[in-house]
């Protein structure tokens, strides 16, 4: 168990077998009577999120979650396969659960899924994927009207603004985080 004094901004927790994370923490202490912890919590599997109040003395319990290394197989519909890179299970997550790293995925891309209680409820991309450039207009030397980017199409659908002088058929790294163009890759 964890006292409510050792709260903090990105600790997670569990209420009624559901985890949370505390996105905002603020401390109080008024004039007389014990120590509050105001906290901002959401639901890491619905999203939903709401406020609570602990007093200093209480006692949390913290969520058991595990980071695994998992291999994305396929998409099936609206579900997503991933395979343990330890023990060869394979789990489905959601579209949901996947979010917005959907963009971005590609087959045989190792990524650390989260679990709780044995179940996924999300995943981590790695930091940095080098994908193809499947369309991308190409570059006029000397073009400095249209600015200093352009869109580019990736083999997986996202669209990014990449250099001018990037083109079609070339392999990039993408920041997962951002989204953002990095650099070319040579191959």
């Amino acid at each position: 168990m964890i006292e409510a004094g050792s709260l903090k901004k990105g600790l997670k927790i569990e209420i009624d077998g559901e985890p949370y994370v505390i996105t905002q923490f603020e401390f109080v202490k008024p004039g007389k009577g014990q120590a509050l912890y105001k906290c901002k919590l959401k639901n890491m599997v619905t999203g939903v999120q709401f406020d609570k109040t602990w007093r200093s003395g209480d006692k949390i319990q913290p969520a058991s979650l595990e980071e695994v290394e998992m291999e994305y197989l396929y998409q099936d519909g609206e579900n997503y396969c991933f395979m343990n890179t330890a023990t060869y299970d394979q789990e489905f997550l959601s579209a949901e659960q996947v979010g917005d790293a959907r963009e971005l995925i590609k087959e045989n891309t190792v990524c650390s899924v989260l679990l709780f209680n044995g179940s996924p409820i999300g995943l981590t991309l790695p930091i940095f994927m080098d994908l193809r450039i499947t369309k991308a207009d190409p570059w006029v030397k000397g073009d400095t009207a249209s600015g200093d980017t352009k869109p580019a199409t990736l083999e997986t659908g996202y669209v990014l603004q990449v250099p001018p002088f990037v083109e079609e058929g070339e392999k990039v790294r993408i920041d997962t985080r951002t989204g953002q163009y990095v650099e070319r890759v040579k191959e």
